[in-house]
């Protein structure tokens, strides 16, 4: 605990906002790619090269259709969270909350299991579990280390990118995409050497990675509950309970359409139900459970909200009382995406990878993948980008040095999510939600991270 201690005190003396963080990763990648990457100019002509793919980066219509997304999805969670039905469950689960240790633990294994399922229902729920922790433990007079607590809601994103919404294995497993992603990388002699695709079984359901999953179920929650046991009781609580529904006032004319229950409902459910007819319709088509993606759980949380909410009032009510801590997302998200456009562009994140690649045999090559993961997602902290830009490097390694392609896809996967506790970026809605800074809780998830590079560097080396 010693060592947490002091990591916890250097964080706090030292550690910046996340938009200074993102600020200074502009600046290492910048000076990264000027010295590490070639390019036909030089001088001033250099860096302006750079940046303009720092620039071209900031507007990139996907990454920006992808930061309202998470917006909306953070907002719409926060909302659904404020409804009497959902806050009663949460309710009653956090009423096992007594200590810092069990809530940790209990907090820890819940995330854990709903981010195995998808990634963004998990975030959103961790965030939203673990302030409602720190509500009832504010309103029980229960002393927690609330940034404990924080960083056990964060633990989801540790894990998801194994699960059924990961990124990596799920484009690996679309039709002919690894000889779409191959054909203008190797030579077309060599490309009928690929597989047209990699299988789920190979890789989300893969005895290793369900041993990986299993280990971190199990080891997380109680990792948690041994450092719940050991750290010291804060006050950093939230100050204010977040009401749900209230009385709503007298309404005449067609403001009676914004207090209706039967105008909210009707339209809700007719979301709703959409919803769940593109759910059957993914699951039972070529989609799969792929169909879970954030466009689905934005209208799935539409319809839920709507519903619940007892009328249109109540719900936007619950959208104003949400909508603060969207703002760190719209103002950083497009720093990451500046930095993206760098290491794509310049060639950065290929030296990365590359560099890991040469120094590899056939035992480290999958340790090593992952710490080339691990790199590469801070600076860029998408799991469909770094598969983009890092899957077509590391499957050409494990062709040509005869392993596997499913384990490697897998140990790109564990790379990704590991670094996502060091990287405040997928922290974000999660300290929008809390109240919490980064440096509180980033002792902790620098711990979880510790775990969690044991569990899969063991399982690795085994299988």
């Amino acid at each position: 605990m010693k060592i947490i201690s002091l990591i916890e005190k250097a964080f706090k003396s030292l550690m910046p906002s996340p938009f200074s963080i993102a600020l200074v990763l502009t600046a290492i990648t910048f000076t990264l790619a000027w010295a590490f990457t070639d390019s036909n100019v030089s001088g001033l002509d250099r860096g302006g090269q750079i940046l303009g793919y720092w620039s071209d980066g900031l507007w990139v219509e996907k990454n920006l259709a992808f930061a309202v997304q998470m917006m909306l999805m953070l907002v719409l969670g926060h909302a659904l969270a404020l409804t009497k039905p959902v806050d009663g469950f949460i309710g009653y689960v956090t009423q096992f909350c007594t200590t810092t240790a069990n809530s940790a633990a209990l907090v820890t294994l819940l995330t854990v299991l709903v981010s195995l399922f998808n990634w963004g229902l998990g975030l959103i729920f961790g965030a939203i579990l673990a302030r409602k922790v720190g509500e009832h433990a504010a309103k029980k007079g229960i002393k927690l280390n609330y940034a404990l607590i924080g960083a056990a809601g964060y633990s989801g994103l540790m894990v998801w990118h194994g699960g059924i919404s990961g990124t990596a294995p799920l484009k690996a497993a679309e039709k002919d995409s690894i000889t779409t992603m191959m054909e203008d990388v190797v030579d077309p002699s060599v490309l009928a050497e690929y597989p047209s695709s990699i299988s789920m079984d190979q890789t989300i359901f893969s005895p290793m990675n369900l041993t990986v999953m299993l280990m971190l179920v199990v080891l997380l929650p109680a990792f948690m509950y041994w450092l719940g046991k050991r750290s010291k009781k804060e006050s950093m609580l939230p100050n204010v309970e977040l009401k749900a529904d209230e009385k709503e006032a007298l309404a005449e004319g067609a403001d009676r359409l914004d207090v209706s229950r039967i105008f909210s409902l009707t339209f809700g459910l007719i979301i709703f139900n959409y919803a769940s007819y593109l759910f059957y319709k993914g699951v039972t088509g070529e989609q799969g459970l792929g169909v879970i993606n954030p466009n689905f759980i934005n209208i799935l949380l539409l319809g839920l909200c709507l519903s619940i909410h007892k009328s249109v009032r109540a719900f936007l009510k619950a959208i104003d009382a949400a909508i603060g801590g969207a703002s760190g997302i719209l103002i950083q998200f497009p720093l990451y995406f500046g930095i993206i456009g760098i290491m794509t562009s310049s060639g950065l994140a290929n030296e990365f990878s590359g560099f890991f690649v040469t120094i590899s045999n056939g035992t480290t090559y999958p340790i090593f993948t992952l710490f080339s993961a691990g790199i590469v997602n801070i600076f860029v902290p998408s799991g469909g980008g770094q598969w983009a830009v890092q899957g077509p490097i590391i499957l050409q390694a494990a062709h040509d040095l005869g392993l596997s392609l499913p384990k490697s896809v897998m140990a790109l996967s564990y790379g990704d999510q590991i670094t996502n506790m060091l990287q405040p970026f997928w922290a974000l809605p999660l300290l929008g939600i809390t109240g919490l800074k980064a440096k509180s809780i980033l002792p902790y998830t620098i711990a979880l991270m510790g775990v969690g590079i044991v569990i899969f560097v063991i399982v690795l080396l085994l299988f």
